[in-house]
């Protein structure tokens, strides 16, 4: 009877231990993502500069953040193609806040040719003599998504390219010169859960590569220039959205699922230079980009992904709006490529 009564006893204790550091870790996670939430909000003016600069700030997480942005009395100079959207977002931040805008028209698929590098020197000149001290790199498409490599347009994929990659590299790359000789600034990269948090994401594989390349951009430029004191991070948004099935497009824009008091809560790990490591918090996934990082752990968020390929509830719907009316390219804002008219 004692011989067998023992075995069951460490079974129960083995058990006890297990589901005890189960707790504890999910209570740890949890008093972080409020500790998150709860901290005093760093001064984003006093640490990096009185002026930001947000690329697809017209619509979604964008636009969010630069709302955001104001709110703790940074200064703004937004990039959109769109110069009534540009004028539009401009006026509404002026009128909410007590704070400065420029604008900068910049069609960011055009990087690399002669109207891109026009607009490339628009934008130094946008900044030159400024206090910039944190810049958002968050304009991107994904179109064409939910789509076979060799059945997709090669132009869609290269406009792709240039914005996803291309572009945010030049951005970078004129905005950092001011930030080195201050000797202080803050750069957030939008990245993905297609490249950090899944193994792999067939149908969307060069939105996925290049998600990947801000991710490893981001670590790197982070060892590059810590010691300037820049503070390079990536953030991994993650959405319920599902492509169109009559367009193979993300309908809507993220306004629905990223709100600006989502933000409020978000922006701070996401600019605090302190944090070293956060975890998922409204509706976004803020990932730090550590030193000596290698493959940032996988989060679970493989339902994120599933939700992308389901079918929606009708074939017609669209955020109100019919199917042709969704078929409108912008590389403005979120991870989406297009939104409903």
């Amino acid at each position: 009877m004692t011989e067998t009564a023992a075995p069951a006893a460490w079974f129960f204790l083995l058990l006890a231990f297990v589901g005890g550091v189960y707790v504890a870790a999910f209570s740890f996670r949890f008093f972080a993502y409020a500790a998150l939430c709860l901290h005093r909000p760093r001064d984003l003016r006093r640490r990096y500069g009185a002026w930001a600069v947000v690329t697809g700030p017209t619509s979604g997480i964008g636009r969010s953040m630069a709302l955001e942005l104001a709110r703790r009395g940074l200064n703004l100079v937004l990039l959109d193609l769109d110069a009534a959207n540009l004028r539009e977002t401009s006026d509404v931040i002026r009128s909410r806040h007590a704070v400065k805008t420029r604008t900068v028209v910049f069609d960011l698929s055009l990087v690399g040719t002669p109207q891109g590098d026009v607009a490339i020197r628009r934008l130094r000149a946008a900044i030159e003599g400024l206090d910039v001290g944190v810049l958002v790199n968050n304009a991107g498409v994904s179109r064409p998504s939910s789509v076979y490599l060799h059945e997709a347009d090669v132009e869609a994929l290269l406009r792709m390219i240039r914005v996803n990659l291309w572009a945010l590299t030049e951005v970078t790359a004129a905005v950092l010169p001011g930030m080195v000789e201050r000797g202080r600034g803050a750069v957030v990269n939008m990245g993905s859960a297609s490249s950090e948090a899944i193994p792999s994401f067939p149908l969307n594989t060069i939105y996925a590569a290049t998600k990947r390349y801000v991710a490893a951009f981001s670590r790197s430029l982070y060892v590059e220039y810590r010691s300037k004191g820049i503070d390079v991070k990536c953030q991994v948004n993650t959405t319920n959205q599902i492509p169109h099935p009559a367009t193979n497009e993300f309908c809507g824009s993220y306004s629905h699922s990223v709100t600006s008091n989502r933000v409020r809560c978000a922006a701070g790990p996401i600019l605090r230079g302190d944090q070293d490591g956060v975890e998922r918090h409204a509706g976004l996934l803020a990932v730090a980009v550590r030193p000596h990082a290698g493959r940032l752990r996988k989060r679970r968020l493989a339902g994120s992904a599933t939700a992308r390929s389901a079918p929606p509830p009708s074939a017609t719907s669209c955020s109100g709006a019919s199917p042709a009316s969704c078929r409108t390219p912008r590389t403005t804002g979120s991870v989406c490529a297009t939104t409903c008219a």
